[in-house]
């Protein structure tokens, strides 16, 4: 099997790296290392997916959505509630 990881995203302060693996059937692998901080504060979140893709740039760019969605997700305010009055 090999590996590759396509070109960085930088968001804030997130790199993204998305990655692809070559299955034995001839189909792609995706997964996304979302980085932030640096030296002994580092954090490296990776995230593995299940759907497989025909070809490399379908599984890069799945992976690149998936990351961005990730940061997204968590910077997005806080829903709060509907009170009854």
């Amino acid at each position: 099997m090999h590996s590759n990881t396509a070109p960085h995203t930088i968001v804030g302060k997130y790199l993204i790296s998305p990655l692809t693996r070559l299955l034995d059937d001839g189909r792609y692998a995706a997964s996304v290392s979302i980085r932030s901080g640096s030296g002994r504060g580092t954090h490296d979140r990776v995230m593995r997916f299940i759907p497989s893709f025909s070809d490399q740039a379908a599984a890069v760019q799945y992976a690149t959505r998936e990351g961005l969605s990730w940061i997204d997700q968590r910077h997005a305010p806080a829903t709060l509630g509907a009170c009854a009055a």
